[in-house]
């Protein structure tokens, strides 16, 4: 479980994510544009999922022990919830 760990390893891992979160956030800026929220939203919206996916899978009781699995469940997060707030704001703007 993630919180198991340390609170400094804790705050290296968002530190990690969150700097690998900025870089994509800025090519996904340069690539859409004007479709986003800008790169430090979006990189707050994919840290935020990424724990958030592992959070609500040790939620449902499903055991994260490899680091391998950690990123497939974290990743899958992070993009499901900017995708979903993508899609919110594209259905706002239209409307």
């Amino acid at each position: 479980m993630i919180w198991d760990i340390d609170f400094a390893w804790l705050l290296m891992a968002i530190g990690a994510v969150s700097a690998f979160a900025y870089m994509l956030s800025l090519m996904l800026e340069s690539s859409l544009g004007g479709e986003t929220m800008g790169p430090f939203v979006n990189a707050a919206l994919i840290t935020g999922g990424f724990f958030l996916g592992i959070a609500g899978a040790n939620y449902y009781g499903i055991a994260i022990s490899e680091l391998k699995l950690a990123l497939i469940v974290g990743l899958s997060g992070s993009f499901a919830m900017f995708f979903s707030v993508l899609l919110v704001r594209g259905i706002w703007a239209r409307f």
